[in-house]
């Protein structure tokens, strides 16, 4: 690999709000610019990471996500069992992704040149881009419902302009409008900042939601008199013994679709890591880890939900929102409110910004990449892609189908055919003898497999059924990783490289 220089001069007035890049003489101005070349320190130390974690963890959507697997059928203790083994699932693919981007520094999109050609990378960075404007619309989304309810609380008379058939346009409620917007606005105004005012205020995130989520959780089961009469086994349980064990395998699976976004583009914050090492630790510590806390607090808060309110209830704002007091449902909801947050601008805020900056380097920063995705979050009205426990996992489910296969192909590539061997120099030149030249900047094989493979997984959606269709993650990603080896001899690689 070759070695980067950190005493290079930067590209002269480009923001450095994604970590202080710098860039060779030598780097192509198409394919660079202080955003995405190597960066001059890598200082995120393992509790960052662990931090990170607890804010894609603790949210709205996270807990929203972990309760619509009741939907399923599923026992309480076979919900914790399904959300346990996925997260682990995902922590060991983490590992994987995040070494390339925290040995060369730089994010997915130019890790990504590394497998697709440094032209052809466009298009893992727009698939991956997207999906992320999909996602940073569905978390504020549901974060501006905590804001509803909060005014509600606040003061019942605005009930008419919450109901969207009395006030509202497109689906959504003219109070849900000025929520959703409310929500927009702070979250642009973190992301603005740069990266090291983000690290600050994830860190403090993921721990503040655990403590509101850990005093619902007891007070429900004080109200409910006790765990004795908090049952683990539901009303709607419908699997039981071998029957669960598909069932089971599915719920694991959407653990594992609800992640892929971040999972797949991962880098995008490794590449701040001391070491990797450091990066290891910090995703045990905020998966496994974190997530057996979160999971145990998602079932229990769920469950006696039962007994206290006679109905189950999987969404913690609609549970705080019934407390007595509005001192109590404000403190609540602001929790869940910043939880939210920090999930969506690590997640989907960050990824599309490097994503957006990478088709045209020198024309969109990264700050502009953000507010791309920013917009676009509002065009797709998100509140219709996640409005029932369906519609989640269909809506989880078509992701995955694209996402999927990238994650295949950039692992088969970097650890089984480039033998983790990256030259970084040559990420950065269109010369036809570097290394990610490949035929006039694309290699055909990994787009050709990735198109492929994406096509099979919405297929899957649209005609094999739901239980098939929480599969296409996987389906993708073990389809576009074989065929991407079966077709290795085909890449047109470099004979000096090869």
């Amino acid at each position: 690999m070759t070695e980067v220089t950190r005493a290079e001069v930067e590209l002269a007035g480009r923001p450095h709000a994604a970590g202080d890049g710098l860039v060779k003489d030598g780097y192509d101005p198409r394919l660079t610019n202080s955003d995405l070349a190597p960066l001059k320190q890598q200082h995120w130390k393992s509790y960052n990471f662990f931090a990170f974690w607890m804010s894609d963890v603790h949210s709205v959507g996270g807990y929203v996500t972990a309760g619509s697997l009741f939907a399923l059928g599923l026992a309480a203790w076979q919900v914790l069992i399904a959300l346990v083994v996925g997260i682990v699932v995902v922590y060991l693919l983490c590992n994987l992704v995040a070494r390339p981007s925290q040995v060369t520094g730089v994010p997915y999109p130019v890790v990504s040149r590394v497998s697709f050609g440094v032209l052809g990378a466009n298009v893992p960075a727009v698939i991956r881009g997207l999906i992320a404007v999909a996602w940073y619309g569905i978390q504020t989304y549901l974060a501006s419902n905590a804001l509803v309810l909060l005014a509600l609380k606040v003061d019942l008379g605005l009930a008419p302009y919450a109901d969207v058939d009395q006030h509202g346009f497109l689906g959504l409620s003219t109070l849900g409008w000025a929520a959703f917007g409310v929500m927009w606005v702070l979250q642009a105004l973190v992301f603005w900042r740069g990266m090291e005012a983000i690290r600050r205020f994830i860190d403090f995130c993921g721990p503040a939601v655990y403590v509101v989520m850990f005093a619902l959780a007891a007070y429900l089961v004080t109200e409910a008199g006790g765990f004795s009469n908090v049952s683990l086994n539901l009303g709607s349980v419908e699997h039981t013994g071998i029957g669960a064990i598909g069932v089971m395998l599915s719920a694991i699976a959407l653990v594992v679709s609800y992640f892929s976004g971040p999972m797949l583009n991962y880098g995008d914050f490794a590449r701040y890591g001391r070491t990797m090492g450091a990066v290891k630790k910090g995703n045990f510590l905020g998966l496994p880890v974190n997530f057996l806390v979160f999971a145990v607090l998602c079932v229990v808060t769920a469950s006696a939900t039962v007994p206290v309110y006679g109905e189950l209830i999987t969404d913690p704002v609609e549970t705080v929102y019934r407390l007595d007091g509005i001192t109590v449902a404000v403190l609540g909801c602001l929790t869940f409110i910043i939880a939210t947050i920090g999930i969506n601008i690590v997640a989907n805020f960050v990824s599309p910004a490097f994503d957006f900056s990478h088709v045209a380097p020198q024309k969109i920063s990264w700050r502009a990449g953000g507010m791309i995705a920013a917009v676009g979050s509002v065009l797709i009205t998100p509140w219709n892609l996640y409005s029932s426990p369906e519609t989640i996992h269909y809506t989880l489910d078509t992701l995955g189908a694209f996402i999927g296969p990238l994650y295949g192909v950039l692992i088969a590539d970097y650890y089984l055919v480039k033998k983790q061997l990256i030259h970084v120099d040559d990420l950065f030149t269109m010369d036809p003898e570097g290394a990610y030249h490949y035929t006039n900047g694309w290699n055909p094989v990994a787009v050709g497999v990735t198109a492929f493979a994406a096509l099979v997984g919405i297929a899957v959606v649209v005609f094999a059924g739901a239980t098939a269709a929480s599969f296409t993650w996987f389906i993708g990603a073990v389809l576009a990783f074989g065929l991407y080896l079966a077709l290795k001899n085909s890449i047109p690689t470099k004979a000096a490289v090869r």
